[in-house]
């Protein structure tokens, strides 16, 4: 899935047309405030070279007309499963089609959807489909939220469903908060992910979160990361399709079809990411870890009153340095700069001592960026030395900035040489 074409390198619509061109498309909208926005990923895909065919709910057709879907795609707008040239309209658009799309889907149509109900033209299409299928969920915050809504994402997940998840920001009521629709942009990335199956069967290992390191039963030192990053891209490259392994130090909601290695301390993610990262096509490591340790951790708690401990620290392992001694051909090897000062000199260092593919640099200085924030800016060092900027957006939004990056690199075969053995 990839980013707003402003900030993502090589995200202009016409990036599109070699995976779209030909692809018989069937665009479902149901009956959402968000069905306005389907117009353009309509527009958009028939840009793409894509032949789409929508499929309207009755609901649908309470927030935009026929008239203005039938004009910008390649056929009319079907809505009934009774009305239309063919006696069987569900059963020839599901086995005509490349893919399916909905936009939006509300909650509504995910229930009916995961529980198999057929109670109009597009859930009968939905269930008369081998052909993928991308749903986008669009709904308030409470509704996204709810325990049933979440249970229907997951099974639908279960079943190779691709989900472009929600955005957070301004809502149909004046509020704000998860559920709003993606951008075109990303919808459309999205479509061109699934079909170019570029992801699927990859095994992807990410770490996440801070380091911490005893000082004794009770304290540790640690840093600032939250691990929201990591989290962030691990969610997305699952919804890639790839198999994705998660070493994590932090308690946070496991993104749907991630596998989770927890592990506290940089020696046990070392241990993690050397027994994982030789199997991995890319490995991402966007935990903060723990520059020293304690040498040795008293055994209980210090007492104040024993006086102001005297706490000898050693360094501890550089496990990236490692991982980039022992990348296999072909592996992808992501790093994280987090800077407050010569964010470029100081990222283009780590490139290249630690033989990198790509650095995801950003200035945890900066005003919503980077440790406990939702949000975060970043620049993109590549090891062909190429340098983007992405402005500061959400960190799933990042995610997708980071991973448009890999697919970048691995179809180009620049990824940083394998070290020769002597």
């Amino acid at each position: 899935m990839s980013l707003p074409a402003e900030s993502l390198p090589g995200a202009a619509e016409h990036s599109d047309h070699g995976s779209l061109a030909g692809k018989r498309i069937v665009l479902g909208v149901t009956g959402g405030i968000a069905a306005y926005k389907a117009v353009e990923v309509c527009r958009r895909l028939v840009d793409a070279g894509a032949h789409v065919v929508p499929v309207m709910t009755a609901g649908a057709e309470h927030f935009i007309g026929r008239t203005t879907l039938s004009a910008l795609a390649s056929e009319p707008v079907q809505t009934s499963l009774w009305n239309e040239a063919s006696p069987i309209p569900h059963t020839r658009l599901g086995q005509t089609a490349d893919l399916i799309l909905v936009v939006p889907a509300t909650a509504r149509l995910l229930g009916a959807y995961a529980a198999g109900l057929s109670t109009d033209l597009l859930t009968n299409t939905l269930l008369a489909t081998r052909a993928p299928v991308v749903v986008c969920p669009a709904m308030h915050t409470e509704m996204w939220e709810h325990p049933a809504v979440q249970a229907n994402i997951a099974t639908l997940r279960r079943r190779g469903v691709h989900i472009v998840e929600p955005e957070s920001g301004r809502l149909a009521g004046g509020d704000s908060g998860a559920g709003r629709l993606a951008a075109p942009d990303v919808i459309v990335g999205a479509v061109r992910q699934v079909l170019s199956g570029a992801w699927r069967g990859l095994h992807v290992v990410v770490s996440a979160g801070g380091t911490r390191e005893p000082i004794d039963a009770v304290r540790v030192i640690a840093n600032r990361s939250s691990g929201k990053q990591g989290y962030a891209i691990a969610a997305e490259a699952a919804a890639r399709g790839a198999r994705v392994t998660l070493v994590s130090t932090v308690d946070l909601p496991v993104p749907s079809g991630v596998a989770v290695h927890a592990v506290e301390t940089a020696a046990q993610m070392q241990a993690a990411l050397e027994a994982l990262a030789p199997t991995a096509e890319v490995v991402v490591m966007a935990a903060a870890v723990a520059d020293f340790r304690p040498v040795a951790a008293a055994e209980g708690k210090i007492k104040k009153d024993q006086g102001v401990p005297q706490i000898l620290l050693e360094p501890t392992p550089d496990i990236l340095a490692g991982l980039g001694d022992r990348k296999p051909a072909g592996q992808v090897l992501v790093g994280f700069a987090a800077e407050t000062s010569d964010l470029l000199a100081n990222a283009t260092s780590k490139l290249q001592r630690k033989r990198l593919d790509l650095v995801v640099a950003n200035d945890v200085s900066a005003p919503g960026v980077g440790f406990q924030h939702d949000t975060n800016a970043v620049t993109l060092l590549r090891a062909d030395g190429s340098v983007h900027a992405v402005a500061l957006a959400d960190k799933r939004s990042i995610a997708r900035a980071v991973l448009d990056t890999v697919d970048e690199i691995r179809a180009s075969g620049t990824e940083h040489p394998t070290p020769s053995i002597n």
